[in-house]
């Protein structure tokens, strides 16, 4: 029986081996994540991305009419925002998101509170989504491409960042002339 065993043993060895040196062989390394090109908080992002909007004077801004509904949910979320509860207010925006999934400005809301929770990948997302459904003029339109531009801070890419910040002076569209 011993030779039976010790046959087996030299037939099975090189596999042993095999799986052996596999199971120790390492893959290639992830690369480093570039370094945020911002030390700016959350909320110091938030608020250069709503002074990024101005205050739209003089230039042509479109204004959807809204939901009672929507617009409950809208203050709420305000309120949460105020009060330091982000993750609440990201919710009651996803709320009014379920009835009214294209509004852009929901959606520019709801990129915000996804910064102020720290999903930068989200928050880009949204502000994309919100520009592609919006008017792509006035200050809502910068408010997209800042949260663009924030987002690409983070993920440490400044030609991405510069890129979003030309898009800012882009949506400037001056008003009609009524006489």
């Amino acid at each position: 029986m011993s030779i039976r065993i010790q046959v087996v043993a030299r037939r099975c060895a090189p596999a042993v081996i095999a799986l052996a040196l596999a199971a120790c062989a390492t893959s290639e390394p992830a690369p480093p994540q570039p370094a945020p090109l911002t030390a700016a908080t959350p909320q110091q992002q938030v608020a250069a991305i709503r002074a990024a909007a101005g205050d739209g004077e003089g230039e042509l801004a479109i204004q959807p009419l809204r939901d009672p509904k929507v617009e409950d949910l809208r203050e709420q979320a305000s309120r949460l925002e105020a009060q330091g509860h982000y993750a609440d207010a990201a919710s009651a925006l996803d709320q009014a998101l379920e009835i009214v999934p294209d509004d852009p400005a929901l959606l520019q809301e709801r990129a915000e509170a996804a910064l102020l929770l720290g999903d930068h990948d989200q928050a880009e997302t949204l502000a994309r989504r919100a520009f592609e459904t919006g008017s792509k003029v006035g200050p809502l339109c910068r408010r997209h491409w800042a949260t663009v531009e924030q987002a690409r801070l983070l993920e440490g890419d400044a030609a991405g960042a510069s890129a979003a910040k030309a898009q800012v002076g882009q949506c400037a569209v001056a008003g009609v002339n009524r006489f």
